[in-house]
């Protein structure tokens, strides 16, 4: 007589389940304990310890000494290189037979000279298929060699994974032998675990969940581990579940699998060519066994590195690239950070990851892919638009503590209006499972830098058929530079050893990039006569006339007010033309006998407590003070800035409630320069015991903004350093520079939302504006920022202490400015001014004799449209081809004359990947083109130069 069906308990029944799959649990009688047969040891084991990573050819003549299982090896970041002598029983012939190693740290096993599989204890990747069927005539001897590295999947942190690492860890192997391995116990646990993860996610009240629960429950009633003739049953009885559908309109899902690696976090970047050779070489595994899977794959650099360590590697990933199981994803060189690059940077991350991706692998990307990013300019979309791309995935943004996002899949429309079809995964992750602050000037500095390398040297290119454009080097530049904008290393969120690799690497654009500057200023103006070999020149496209320091003999420098045309040079001012011409007034300095200091220029009049703090802002025509009534501007605050957890990532909102003002002592404040070209005060002020900062306030004539030259010696620990501008303003908005462009936000917290957005980031510039007046807040390398209420505040410095302990630390240099304008922040020229104070005007040598006259390449008839870029043309034959890229500025529709002085041939539109636009000749009219923009577009153009003059 049949036995009646039993009255199940929904959490006895799932706990029964897991334990039949447990690997902890009543492993002697349950299903996982059968996983592996028969074993033997390893015949022999020999390891040699390296602080270098070693190629594999290196490797392996170096010195092995016999190891045995429970040895340990270390410290941190060496890598310990096992010898592994193996020799398979005769009795397993017929079966599948694993090489099964367990030890700390990260391991990739090498066989015939090429890596075949990475081993890790925590990514439960503990064994390497030896043979899938040992046959009679396969060989019993072979030798592999697995190279561990010193970490873990998340670097060595001590203590917490976002921890500073422990230098002195030590790492032990537990397990080196190998084992018979039973393919049908391995099906049928995963069965068992995705029916056992159905029932769990689906919950009590889901008769789906029933439905699985009743199955897996099934399966272990009729499945003796002990007798493989019972696993056909149960796996019939799973075969019969997921066979079922739910009627035709039900979804069908795809998986699809893929390592999100970052570039660099907590592990060096030469870590992280070795991650993805074992993740990669892992995944070509699978896809051996496994037709059907699809793996994705993003990052051209990491691809690069792959390719120039693992060439092998590399042609097999190209090979199941063909067979459409290896996809390339996201065509941008890096993951980079969504913030902090500029638009030209955003535009090179898409450049260099197409070729890459074209010339590797046949095609370009049509997804953009960034799952983990700190935020997303509103200008992306028309950038992927512009590079081919009309999908997008990603997910931070489900990570927010304050609000839900309420869509996975849905179209984002950018700041121009260009439109993208944007998925979330639905798990809210990237890494689901199938069941600082120099770290940002010197990116600031560098962007500046390859500017203007790329547009001396195009117009070298343009005047002189000698002159070689140095695009090997650029390249090269940019690479470095777009690796550093990865989302943990521009941002600050990486150890400390990274953030020492990324500073070297700015040290190397810096030193090269003045190399070739000079280079191209040389060959710009040979020829021509002039009075000394020092031309000063503007790689922005208006007119200038600012004050600067020209070097003198012996190291000295001198004063002089200089006036240089638009994307051109000018030759140095004969000695009596350095004061200043009229109508400008010069600067005035005035301290009172209370110890405070008076600028005015004419234009704006400063006025500054004895402790340094901003008083007074007066616009000088209308008489009108951009400072609160019986507020100071100026003023340093000091934060607590103590995260739930993340503590280089994250800024909570409740540091607000912990605001210090920083006060100075009277008597600081001194004059330094008196007046005339510039006038000057300085002051010292300590903000803690351990920190000190150090201010000169610089007002230059004609100038409509003054200047906060800082130095600030930073010793703290979870504090946070704002400097804040109370304004005499009121507006429900404030306005934010963005990449190619601008956006408001609100200086309210009416709903969540607004809440939520306490700090936000801005790039070069912020505005706060009412009818007719506003005040703006300039900087030359921050990216925090916030208006709340009437008051403008800029993010300095913070002190996390997690994942590098130095984050922050020591000495900084920054300038911020400040600006009042009558009328709206776009007449008033904020757009320009603030550009002025990121782009100097440069004074280089050039071979005497300089030229005697000025000169300009480029300039345009509308303030609304800027010129950002001039380069040579990627793929240009003759490389006798530029490309220009200019954007709208303003917000608004506008017709451009863009003035050329350049022998071009032809002028024709192109999209950001610089590939021509067939209907997109444009007439040359005059040495004249006509652009045609909307708000906020960005357009790039291709000229064909003539042949120059030999």
């Amino acid at each position: 007589m049949a036995a009646a069906p039993a009255l199940k308990h929904w959490r006895t029944t799932v706990e029964r389940v897991e334990k039949f799959v447990s690997p902890l649990y009543f492993t002697d009688c349950n299903l996982r304990g059968r996983l592996f047969g028969a074993t033997c040891p390893v015949a022999a084991l020999s390891s040699f310890l390296t602080p270098d990573r070693l190629p594999y050819q290196e490797a392996v003549q170096r010195d092995f000494r016999p190891a045995q299982v429970g040895c340990s090896f270390g410290p941190t970041w060496w890598t310990c290189w096992f010898r592994v002598e193996l020799t398979i029983p005769e009795a397993w012939v017929g079966q599948e037979v694993h090489l099964c190693w367990e030890s700390d740290g990260e391991g990739l096993v090498w066989r015939d000279g090429e890596p075949v599989q990475g081993l890790t204890k925590e990514g439960k990747k503990t064994s390497y298929v030896l043979t899938d069927r040992l046959g009679e005539r396969d060989p019993r001897s072979l030798t592999l060699y697995v190279e561990v590295a010193c970490n873990g999947l998340l670097g060595a942190g001590k203590g917490s994974i976002i921890a500073a690492p422990d230098p002195e860890k030590m790492f032990q192997l537990s397990r080196a032998e190998l084992a018979v391995f039973h393919r049908d116990v391995h099906m049928l646990l995963v069965d068992l675990e995705l029916l056992l993860g159905i029932a769990k996610g689906l919950g009590k009240d889901n008769q789906r969940s029933f439905q699985a629960l009743y199955t897996a429950n099934q399966m272990v009633n009729v499945c003796d581990p002990a007798q493989p003739e019972t696993f056909p049953v149960a796996q019939a009885l799973a075969s019969r579940f997921f066979g079922q559908r739910g009627g035709e309109s039900q979804h069908t899902i795809h998986a699809t699998g893929h390592c999100h690696i970052d570039t660099a976090w907590l592990w060096p970047f030469k870590e992280t060519m070795r991650k993805c050779a074992r993740s990669w070489v892992t995944a070509l595994q699978l896809m051996e066994r496994n037709p059907e899977f699809i793996f994705a794959c993003s990052q051209a650099q990491q691809l690069e590195w792959v390719k120039n360590r693992y060439p092998g590697l590399h042609s097999r990933l190209q090979e199941f690239a063909r067979r459409g199981q290896f996809v390339p994803v996201g065509g941008t060189w890096v993951e980079m950070d969504g913030n902090l690059p500029s638009g030209e940077a955003m535009v090179r991350q898409f450049l260099q990851g197409q070729n890459f991706f074209l010339q590797e692998f046949g095609k370009m990307c049509s997804e953009f892919w960034l799952p983990d990013t700190f935020g997303y300019s509103a200008q992306l979309p028309q950038i992927m638009h512009g590079c081919g791309i009309r999908r997008f995935l990603t997910q931070k943004l489900s990570w927010n503590l304050v609000n839900s996002f309420p869509h996975h899949t849905f179209f984002w429309e950018g700041l121009d209006g260009s439109r993208v079809l944007v998925h979330f995964p639905p798990g809210d992750s990237y890494g689901m499972q199938g069941s600082v602050e120099e770290i940002k000037k010197g990116n600031r500095e560098c962007e500046r830098i390859l500017h203007d390398v790329e547009l001396l040297s195009s117009l070298a290119l343009a005047r002189s058929a000698q002159f070689l454009y140095p695009a090997a080097q650029l390249q090269h530049l940019w690479r470095l530079l777009l690796l550093n904008q990865f989302h943990d290393v521009v941002t600050g969120s990486c150890i400390q050893i990274v953030a020492e690799e990324a500073m070297c690497h700015y040290e190397d654009i810096r030193s090269h990039g003045n190399t070739l500057l000079s280079t191209a200023a040389a060959a710009l103006c040979a020829g021509e006569p002039g009075p000394e070999g020092l031309l000063i020149v503007n790689t922005l496209p208006w007119k200038r006339t600012e004050v600067m320091a020209l070097p003198k003999p012996g190291g000295a420098h001198s004063l002089a007010l200089v006036t240089v045309p638009s994307m051109g040079y000018a030759p140095v001012p004969p000695p009596t033309s350095l004061q200043p011409l009229l109508p400008q007034q010069p600067v005035f300095v005035l301290q009172e006998t209370d110890g405070s200091v008076t600028l005015d220029n004419g234009i704006i009049r400063v006025k500054l407590d004895p402790t340094g703090r901003l008083t007074s802002l007066v616009l000088v025509a209308s008489g009108r003070e951009a400072i609160a009534e019986g507020a100071v501007g100026n003023q340093f605050v000091l934060f607590d800035d103590v995260p739930l957890y993340w503590d280089a990532w994250d800024v909570m909102d409740y540091h607000l409630e912990t605001r210090k003002p920083v006060l100075g002592q009277a008597g600081t404040l001194a004059v330094g320069t008196e007046g005339g070209l510039r006038g000057s005060a300085w002051f010292l002020l300590q903000i803690s015991p351990n920190s000190r900062l150090s201010q000169e306030v610089v007002l230059d004539v004609g100038c409509p903004y003054v200047r906060f030259h800082t130095e600030v010696h930073w010793h703290e620990a979870h504090k946070f350093l704002k400097v804040e501008f109370p304004a005499r303003v009121r507006s429900s908005q404030a306005t934010y520079e963005i990449q190619f462009g601008h956006l408001q936000r609100p200086t309210h917290y009416n709903t969540s939302w607004d809440w939520a957005r306490f700090e936000v980031w801005a790039h070069r510039w912020m505005d706060l504006s009412e009818h007719g007046f506003g005040l703006a807040l300039l900087n030359d390398c921050k990216y925090g920022a916030s208006v709340q209420g009437s008051v403008l505040s800029l993010s300095l410095l913070r002190a996390p202490k997690a994942p590098d302990a130095t984050a922050d630390m020591g000495r900084h240099e920054f300038t911020y400015a400040l600006m009042p304008h009558k009328g709206s922040f776009q007449d008033a020229g904020v757009i320009q001014a603030a550009y002025s104070l990121n782009f100097p005007l440069l004074a280089l040598p050039a071979p005497s004799p300089a030229p005697a006259t000025s000169w300009s390449a480029f300039s345009l008839s509308s303030p609304a449209v800027v010129l950002e870029t001039v380069k040579q043309a990627e793929s240009s034959p003759q490389r006798r081809s530029l490309v220009l890229r200019l954007y709208e500025a303003h917000g608004s529709h506008v017709d451009c004359w863009l003035h050329l002085s350049l022998p071009v041939q032809e002028a024709i539109l192109c999209d950001l990947l610089e590939r021509p636009d067939p209907a997109g000749h444009l007439p040359l009219r005059d040495s004249r083109l006509k652009l045609t923009f909307s708000p906020f577009q960005v357009l790039s153009l291709l000229l064909v130069l003539q042949p120059p003059p030999h």
